[in-house]
């Protein structure tokens, strides 16, 4: 029975094993497990967190600390002299060798103002632990970025790779033609030897297309954070042309709701907001402080007739006090930090600046690429079909002997970039398409 239930669970796992590798992932399948198990991405979420804990701790800083404290003394004296003491009228002999005291005491210090430096450094913790949650954002949107581009890549040389298995198709029977032509003693051998070597060729292009294609797979498994020998497939979406045809969003809108959206503009605008906030902390140090101090202790010793109990309660003493302190000259250290505060808030303002720009940057190559690839893939569609007519025709009268193997290897090599240009085309603008929705604030979907 145990034996029965042990290969169970062996052809189980290996039911499951198989499966896994079997898997063929869609687009949103990589963007649901990169964000659960990418390492970098779970690094700024756990700065998030610690950035949080920075806010607590701060929060507590206008409260009063309170501490107890308690000292415990023994002495030895092993050669003090006996003492004579009169108690009640009668004389006693006393010669202590060991002697204790002990004293206890609870102290509380509250900073009552220190020019808002504890409201300023709560403000600033704020923004921190926001600008931190807003990096997670960021690493999320350029984890979808990255995994977007290299699954259409996967999907260009998929295509890619499908062509060229269709040129060597077509060359292989251009040389078996050739073959029996030679045979027939209607071509030369030498033409024949062309061809062969153009079948290679093709095989060479095939090789180095399907390698193009598993270098991209491992990138995008490296950034799933799979790390197996498994095979890895994608989904191969159906991808009507109407997706490409997509009416383009214009690019000034985009920005404007990019501008409202996206993580580095508003981590950076915090950025700001932080510097403003630590100019004026820095100012503080021009203020005074004030900070009360409230004390409660008490104390006992041995060699008396009192009980512990009782003298703690006689020597029990109360304090508080109030303490002003007022900068008079700290050797410019309040002016430089003022001043390095400025220059830390006007390069927060250039930051800023340039991250606005380099966004528009980003939006507008992407509205570029979207519309050039557009017209150049209508272009190019009918560029195929021009060539495909072309390569038939050229192949028909080479197999009648009206065209030479010059013309034919031109052909096939015309029709075979036109087909490449095809794909590039149709790939840029669905990628450029995509991303210029995302940085709109929507999904990434092909």
């Amino acid at each position: 029975m145990k034996k029965k239930y042990l290969l169970s669970a062996i052809s189980l796992l290996v039911a499951s094993h198989a499966a896994y590798g079997q898997k063929t992932w869609t687009l949103q399948e990589c963007f649901d497990y990169a964000l659960d198990n990418n390492i970098q991405l779970q690094q700024k979420k756990i700065a998030a967190a610690s950035s949080h804990e920075d806010v607590q701790q701060s929060k507590s800083a206008l409260f009063p600390s309170i501490s107890f404290n308690t000292n415990q003394n023994v002495s030895w004296r092993p050669f003090a002299e006996t003492t004579i003491n009169l108690t009640n009228g009668s004389m006693t002999t006393n010669r202590n060798t060991v002697s204790y005291n002990g004293s206890y005491g609870i102290n509380a210090n509250w900073t009552v103002w220190n020019g808002n430096r504890n409201i300023n450094n709560i403000k600033q913790n704020k923004l921190s632990e926001e600008i931190a949650t807003l990096e997670v954002e960021q690493q999320m949107n350029s984890i979808q970025e990255q995994i977007a581009q290299l699954y259409v890549q996967i999907l260009y040389e998929t295509d890619a790779v499908n062509v060229c298995k269709e040129i060597i198709k077509s060359s292989e029977m251009q040389r078996d033609r050739a073959q029996k032509m030679v045979e027939l003693g209607s071509l030369a051998r030498v033409d024949l030897v062309q061809l062969e070597a153009q079948v290679s060729q093709d095989h060479y292009s095939l090789a180095q297309a399907e390698s193009q294609l598993a270098n991209y797979k491992l990138q995008l498994k490296q950034l799933l954070e799979i790390h197996d020998n498994e095979p890895f497939n994608i989904v191969i979406p159906n991808l009507p042309e109407e997706n490409i045809f997509s009416t383009i969003p214009d690019e000034q809108s985009v920005y404007n709701a990019a501008l409202a959206n996206r993580p580095e503009i508003q981590s950076s605008k915090r950025n700001v907001a932080s510097s403003e906030i630590a100019i004026a902390s820095a100012r503080a140090g021009y203020m005074p402080t004030v900070s009360l101090t409230v004390g409660m202790g008490s104390n006992n010793s041995s060699g008396q007739n009192t009980a512990f109990t009782e003298q703690i309660k006689k020597n029990l003493s109360n304090s508080i006090g109030l303490t002003v302190a007022m900068p008079i000259f700290d050797n410019l250290q309040t002016r430089t930090n003022i001043r390095k505060a400025k220059y830390t808030h006007q390069t927060n303002m250039l930051n800023l600046q340039s991250q606005q720009k380099q966004l528009y940057s980003t939006i507008e190559n992407c509205w570029l690429n979207a519309t050039t690839s557009l017209r150049q893939y209508q272009a190019a569609k009918a560029n195929v079909a021009s060539m495909q007519e072309s390569y038939d025709l050229v192949s028909e009268q080479f197999n009648l002997g009206l065209k030479n193997i010059v013309e034919l290897t031109t052909g096939k090599n015309n029709l075979l970039q036109a087909e490449q240009q095809l794909l590039q085309t149709k790939y840029t603008a669905i990628l450029n398409y995509a991303l210029l929705k995302f940085y709109a604030g929507e999904t990434i979907e092909l």
